[in-house]
């Protein structure tokens, strides 16, 4: 039980963990003497707040959402909330440049809302599943010991991941942290795409399409290193052609921003 509880939770934890350190940097990277909301990074302890409740809340009534759109409420939902968040880090990727150029103006405001939003919902959707797994163990007193500590070791692991990268990031020249945040973004967002497409054909609201690949013999999914190459860059060991249609559309329509062009293009950071 220990084992299984710290490979459940760190799958959960790590992805949260590395997207907050990838938008910590990338807001640190672009400041240029802004004082808005982005720049006393306040919108941190605002997403961390409504995470954790939208967690428990979202768990709390989990059973009454598995029950909408005829039983399929939960995969609809959790594709709702990966397709909101590919958008909402869409608008403020494409809005990073005006919101340099207008420091304090309404840009701000509107790239702070997404961060929240973006941290929050992340929250929402790897916590509750925390939750809904430890409700579950309460019910059995002789694992609860092993669970819990397996808990909190994977939680201190999936943190410390998200500081380590975070520094090792910010000890390089600005240019190339940014590229590698930016880089480490767009990974996310196709992988945000192709879950979104996985759930929503085991909810029959998307085509069923070939599998492309298989390398699970080679890395399992559910191995630490396929956990962390999951949050990292999204690693699926059976993608089905649909799937890596999304993931590759989400990735390219970072790369097609304005910030990602400068830099890696011309060098000038926004």
């Amino acid at each position: 039980m220990f084992l299984t509880s710290v490979i459940l939770v760190l799958q959960e934890i790590l992805e949260a963990a590395l997207l907050l350190s990838m938008l910590l940097l990338v807001t640190r990277l672009i400041e240029s003497g802004n004082k808005g909301l982005i720049a006393n990074r306040t919108w941190i302890w605002s997403a961390l707040a409504c995470g954790v409740l939208l967690a428990w809340s979202y768990a709390l009534y989990m059973p009454v959402i598995a029950e909408w759109f005829d039983y399929v409420g939960q995969e609809v939902t959790n594709a709702a909330c990966q397709l909101l968040t590919i958008v909402l880090l869409l608008v403020f990727i494409y809005g990073i440049k005006n919101q340099v150029e207008l420091p304090g103006s309404a840009h701000t405001l509107v790239a702070s809302f997404c961060l929240i939003v973006v941290v929050a919902l992340a929250i929402m959707r790897e916590g509750s599943e925390i939750v809904l797994y430890l409700r579950g163990i309460m019910g059995q007193p002789e694992a609860v010991s092993p669970v819990l500590l397996g808990a909190a070791l994977a939680t201190g692991i999936g943190v410390s991941c998200g500081i380590l990268l975070y520094y090792l990031l910010i000890a390089l020249k600005r240019h190339i942290a940014l590229r590698v945040a930016l880089v480490l973004l767009a990974f996310f967002a196709g992988n945000m795409a192709s879950q979104a497409v996985l759930l929503l054909t085991q909810a029959d609201w998307a085509p069923y399409t070939s599998q492309v690949w298989d390398s699970s013999a080679l890395l399992p999914e559910y191995s630490v290193a396929g956990q962390l190459l999951y949050a990292l860059v999204g690693y699926e060991a059976t993608p089905s052609l649909l799937q890596l249609a999304a993931y590759v559309g989400a990735f390219l329509m970072i790369a097609a921003s304005p910030v990602f062009r400068s830099a890696w293009f011309r060098q000038d950071l926004v």
